[in-house]
């Protein structure tokens, strides 16, 4: 029996990782967690709670102080197949998904004290092996030490068509510059917030999705999985 093991898929904003991350935990039957969803249920929460402002300011002393308060879990939906999150016990998949969330959950996963939070939830989902987790730090931070890193990215143009077609397949109303423009705006602060920002880990596998079917990937990462479990299979049995 091969040892599981524990995979984590990084990359941009709207590279379909969470999409990839679900397939894969499915067909080889691990267990899938997106960490996006848990700072998505975060920005939630602090709107729900009057913790970010209509000007986008967000009282940082407040929110710390109730943070314990933030408890995110996922649960399989047997229509779908897939996990559904819930913050607090009570479904928000469809909640965390509009532009509203969006727009501020950057620099709500900026906050420190946000990430040792959900950083702490991430690491207990994932201690006992035969996790997928995909996310913005999980090769670098959450998981340093996972057999399996994936980076995946697409340009900025076919990744902001990807949310654009997102939103208006879910009736939302969308303007494609201004998703576009929110994108590249959660790439910057991502990438240049002061804890675990977003990077590539050494060890991680470069994906670029931009011109590649569903499919194809998901061929790619199972042809990934099984070089890696191979490899440490063969190496285990010396």
């Amino acid at each position: 029996m091969k040892k599981k093991i524990t995979i984590a898929i990084d990359g941009h904003s709207s590279c379909g990782k969470s999409t990839m991350a679900k397939d894969l935990a499915r067909a080889i039957g691990y267990i899938y967690v997106d960490s996006g969803a848990m700072y998505r249920c975060c920005t939630l929460f602090a709107l729900q709670h009057g913790i970010i402002a209509d000007d986008g300011s967000i009282d940082e002393a407040e929110f710390e102080r109730r943070m314990p308060e933030i408890q995110v879990s996922f649960r399989l939906n047997e229509e779908t197949g897939r996990p559904d999150t819930y913050l607090n016990g009570v479904c928000v998949e469809s909640e965390i998904r509009t532009m509203e969330v969006s727009s501020h959950v950057s620099p709500v996963a900026a906050l420190p004290f946000v990430r040792a939070a959900m950083t702490a939830q991430q690491q207990a989902m994932g201690r006992e092996g035969g996790i997928v987790m995909d996310g913005r730090d999980i090769g670098t931070a959450v998981f340093p030490d996972a057999e399996l890193k994936i980076f995946v990215t697409a340009s900025d143009e076919i990744r902001a068509q990807r949310r654009y077609d997102e939103l208006i397949a879910k009736g939302e109303e969308a303007d494609f510059d201004e998703v576009l423009a929110n994108l590249r705006e959660r790439d910057r602060i991502d990438s240049t917030r002061e804890v675990a920002p977003l990077r590539q880990a050494d060890d991680a596998i470069v994906l670029d999705n931009s011109h590649i079917t569903i499919p194809e990937q998901n061929q790619w990462l199972l042809d990934r999985f099984e070089e890696k479990t191979q490899a440490l299979s063969s190496t285990t049995s010396k």
